[in-house]
């Protein structure tokens, strides 16, 4: 008996050791550049690993007027926003109508569609888009080199993944709900925004930020589909910033740990939301 406990206490012990160690080895690099963040140039190439002499607040504001972060980071929150409701929107209607409609063999077929958009490697798509991009118009507005195009590249890459977690999770709301909701004379259009919806919160939540934090940090698309300086998010952004000061490690180290505020502050906040969509639906999805 005494042997058992003692081999469980060491396995908890190791356990705990090996999360430890990842815990240093992830948040290393954050500190490391938020400590960069503050000090000279020349502190980071003679003092790479140590803390700062003194607390440098000047790169924050060189890094935010000489660079232009800030029209960055608002193009940045414009393209990011207003693509994470669009795939929101259509990824809720879609799921509702997989998951509640009964319409078996026809929706069997569209939700392999759909997913068959996971099993596509991003990288595949990037010629025929660029192509399609380039040479299209939607009301007058050209697609390339314009936010309105990246916002749809965006839509078009995170509809597979959001569909698949909000369907999964709608799978699992009892249909009673809606049998009484349908005697209280709901509509199919009132049944998805009173009843659905709001039940669905947790789901929408989690793929909201997942999408949020994938179009903040993306680089590729935004490199490819943007040509214009004004119209460049951060990402990119800071890739010219890095082009324009190779010398000024310590603004460009203040730039990204600017840029990833953002995505901390919402995880920070809704990390609870995020594990309770990824998990809600696992049980009958």
């Amino acid at each position: 008996m005494n042997a058992a406990i003692t081999g469980l206490r060491r396995g908890k012990f190791w356990i705990h050791f090996s999360l430890i160690v990842y815990i240093i080895a992830t948040l290393f690099p954050l500190v490391w550049l938020l400590m960069s963040s503050f000090k000279t140039s020349r502190e980071i190439t003679v003092n790479t690993w140590g803390f700062p002499k003194h607390f440098n607040f000047d790169n924050y504001r060189q890094a935010w007027e000489t660079a232009k972060i800030g029209l960055y980071a608002l193009n940045s929150v414009k393209v990011t926003v207003i693509a994470c409701l669009v795939t929101l929107l259509f990824a809720a209607m879609t799921s509702f109508a997989l998951s509640r409609m009964k319409y078996s063999r026809m929706n069997k077929t569209v939700y392999q569609f759909i997913l068959f958009g996971l099993l596509v490697p991003p990288g595949a798509l990037f010629i025929p888009l660029y192509r399609l991009i380039q040479q299209m118009s939607l009301g007058g507005i050209h697609l390339y080199n314009s936010h309105f195009g990246l916002i749809l590249v965006y839509c078009t890459y995170a509809l597979p993944i959001t569909v698949f977690i909000i369907y999964a999770f709608m799978l699992s709301i009892p249909n009673e709900l809606e049998e009484a909701g349908i005697m209280d004379g709901l509509t199919a259009g009132g049944l998805f925004v009173k009843v659905v919806l709001p039940i669905s919160l947790p789901a929408l939540v989690t793929v909201t930020i997942l999408n949020f934090i994938g179009n903040w940090n993306e680089y590729i698309l935004s490199q490819l589909f943007i040509t214009s300086e004004s119209l460049r998010t951060l990402p990119t952004g800071m890739a010219s910033f890095n082009d324009g000061y190779r010398t000024n490690f310590a603004a460009l180290s203040a730039a990204v740990i600017m840029s990833i505020i953002p995505v901390l502050v919402v995880y920070f906040f809704l990390q609870k939301q995020i594990i309770e969509g990824m998990t809600a639906g696992s049980v009958k999805g």
